[in-house]
């Protein structure tokens, strides 16, 4: 759908660029334009119209301390003067060994060896790359597929598409075009982990690894698990001798309550996936994070054991250096302390839409709000309202969700969610037709 050219509250570059861009996740013959945004200000996206939104995605998750931070600012600036950018292969620049150093000290266990990548995508792409040839290093051959689970999201690319849920996901219609990997559930019960171990042990020989989203999966529904399953998984994968990754592009840097979901199981993946809010959602970056053992498998007089992997961009200094500047943030500002807080205080929030008729749950997780619906019917009439109640969410699948700043005040947070509320009692009443009165006792 093009933009309205005739109306004054469009821009000019958004009249005359939308009919050259191509959009994320959209149908563009039938969307509607998207909310043109001229500048962000701490959790607010400011529009061209002059509005004033609260941010309750931060940006997919990223911008885990509101945008344009003085602090991250500055760091980018000055290293914006220095040097921008200077491939990293043969050379080495100081924000990227300090920022390395400072990932390996802040992840659990001997997670000490980071391979930077430039997406999320491409740190998963990195961690299954280094997990069959982990196995071959070793001289075992064969272990070339995956364990992922039901509900799976790990990006976009081939390789992280192949180990997304193969029927339940937006990669569904890529099947045969993406490398077969294996699909379970999340096991739960003592059943369920019995025969998820009988699985990964008959099935070892040809398995290189297992990937996980701890404690939330995000883009394939919001879905939550505890902590006691991600252990129960660890400690299978230790047993059947195969390789654990956790990917924590989403997760990472707070989320949940803990700067990494696999801290409160109280376990250490042979690979951690980061992403996301590495930057403050400042520019795009990403980790692959190894064990020493992992690593030290890639040590050899043999040039063929090396990773061969690099992208053009790996340890951009600029991107290292807003990376630097987040981690500060999270040693000098109470981030962890509000993600805790804000579990409590979006339960109370969203509470009442649990008796909304069309609602089916309504769960948190560190500063994750989730509002889980039947089905998300009148989906575009829905995302207006919403950005007409001051807020920008952006519901999918049969969810409304919000993963806001953990810079957000109370006051902010509780703007946000009572016009999500409000927004949700409003589609509780709507159907194809017109409105219906109705809500559950």
């Amino acid at each position: 759908m093009s933009v309205d050219s005739q109306s004054p509250l469009t821009p000019d570059w958004q009249r005359s660029g939308y009919q050259h861009i191509w959009m994320p996740y959209t149908q563009m013959h039938t969307a509607p334009p998207p909310i043109p945004v001229v500048a962000t200000e701490g959790v607010h996206l400011l529009l061209a119209d002059g509005r004033k939104l609260i941010d309750g995605m931060a940006s997919w998750w990223a911008a885990c301390h509101g945008y344009n931070h003085p602090h991250i600012r500055k760091a980018v600036e000055e290293q914006l003067r220095i040097m921008p950018h200077v491939m990293f292969g043969g050379v080495n620049h100081e924000p990227a060994l300090r920022l390395a150093q400072r990932l390996a000290g802040l992840t659990p266990g001997n997670l000490n060896r980071v391979f930077f990548a430039d997406s999320g995508s491409v740190s998963v792409e990195v961690a299954l790359k280094i997990s069959v040839q982990y196995w071959l290093n070793r001289g075992v051959t064969g272990r070339t597929k995956f364990v992922s689970f039901q509900h799976a999201y790990h990006g976009d690319t081939s390789g992280a598409m192949s180990v997304c849920d193969p029927d339940n996901s937006m990669h569904s219609h890529f099947k045969g075009f993406l490398l077969e990997q294996y699909s379970h559930q999340i096991p739960q019960t003592r059943e369920e982990h019995a025969a998820f171990e009988t699985f990964l042990h008959e099935r070892k020989s040809e398995i290189a690894g297992v990937i996980i989203e701890p404690l939330i999966q995000g883009a394939g529904g919001m879905k939550f698990h505890p902590p006691e399953s991600v252990a129960k998984i660890h400690d299978t994968c230790r047993r059947c001798n195969v390789l654990l990754i956790a990917d924590e592009i989403a997760t990472g840097f707070g989320r949940t309550g803990t700067m990494f979901a696999c801290e409160q199981a109280d376990v250490v993946p042979d690979l951690l996936c980061v992403g996301k809010a590495l930057t403050g959602g400042t520019l795009s970056f990403a980790a692959t994070i190894a064990t020493d053992d992992v690593f030290n498998a890639f040590l050899s007089d043999d040039p063929s054991h090396a990773l061969m992997h690099g992208p053009t961009f790996m340890a951009n200094p600029l991107a290292c250096a807003a990376a630097n500047a987040s981690l500060d943030l999270f040693e000098t500002e109470p981030r962890l302390e509000r993600a805790v807080a804000m579990e409590a205080e979006l339960a109370e929030m969203l509470g009442p839409c649990r008796r909304l008729a069309g609602v089916v749950d309504v769960r948190t997780k560190g500063a994750v709000g989730v509002i889980q619906v039947k089905r998300l019917h009148n989906l575009e009439r829905l995302r207006a309202r919403i950005v007409q109640e001051g807020i920008w969410l952006r519901p999918f699948g049969d969810m409304i969700y919000m993963t806001p700043p953990l810079s957000i005040t109370v006051e902010q947070l509780q703007t946000l969610c009572a016009a999500t509320v409000r927004v949700v009692r409003e589609w509780s009443t709507w159907n194809n037709d017109g409105l219906v009165e109705q809500q559950r006792d």
